[in-house]
C-alpha cells in the first residue's frame, strides 16, 4: 500500500504515520510544501527507530506524484466524500490520499476525483479525526480486505521476562 501525505503541517502526526508505514510494509508519499523539516526532532521522536525500515519520497506537487503514477488506483479522503472508506475495494498497491490537518484535499482536486473520494463516518458536529489516526483507521481496513497478506497476524510469548512480575498474581 502507499500513503499520500497532502502538505502535512505537524511533524509529531508525519513521524507516527511513518511507523505505521514502517509496521505495514507501506510506502509514504509527502506532497510539499511540509509544514516541518524532514529532520525535525519531534518528526524523529515520533517515528522513533522505524525511519529505516520503511521508504518514503517527497514531491514538489500533487501533479508530480499524478504522473509518475498514472495508472495508480488512488483513493482519496476527505470529510466531504459520498460513501464511507469501508464501501470501497482495496488493491496492494493502491494509494490512500490524505490532505493537511487544517485544510484537507483542495476541493480543486476532490472536483476531479469525487467518484474515487471516500471519508471515515463520525458525528455530523465533528470536524474531523486526527490524521494520524485516520490513516491508521483507513490503512488497517484495506490490509483487512487482503487477509494481512505479508504481515505476522499472530504473536507469542516465549521468552517474555515479565510473566513473573507480581503484578501478573492479580490476573
Amino acid at each position: 500500500m502507499h500513503i499520500v501525505l497532502y502538505q502535512p503541517e505537524i511533524p509529531q502526526n508525519t513521524g507516527n504515520i511513518a511507523r505505521t508505514c514502517a509496521a505495514t510494509g507501506s510506502m509514504l508519499h509527502l506532497i510539499k510544501p511540509l509544514g516541518f523539516s524532514l529532520e525535525d526532532r519531534y518528526l524523529k521522536r515520533a517515528g522513533l527507530d522505524y525511519w529505516d525500515m520503511m521508504q518514503f519520497r517527497t514531491y514538489e506537487n500533487i501533479e508530480e506524484l499524478l504522473d509518475m503514477y498514472p495508472n495508480a488506483h488512488m483513493h482519496f479522503l476527505s470529510t466531504k466524500a459520498p460513501r464511507d472508506y469501508t464501501e470501497t475495494t482495496y488493491g496492494f498497491d493502491d494509494f490512500l490520499v490524505f490532505g493537511c490537518e487544517t485544510r484537507g484535499l483542495p476541493e480543486s482536486l476532490l472536483t476531479k476525483v469525487y467518484d474515487r473520494c471516500v471519508r471515515i463516518p463520525m458525528v455530523a458536529s465533528a470536524r474531523s479525526l486526527n490524521l494520524s489516526n485516520s490513516v491508521a483507521i483507513v490503512l488497517y481496513e484495506a490490509l483487512r480486505s487482503q487477509d494481512f497478506e505479508g504481515l505476522l497476524k499472530a504473536g507469542s510469548l516465549t521468552g517474555r521476562e515479565d510473566e513473573s512480575a507480581p503484578w501478573m498474581d492479580y490476573i
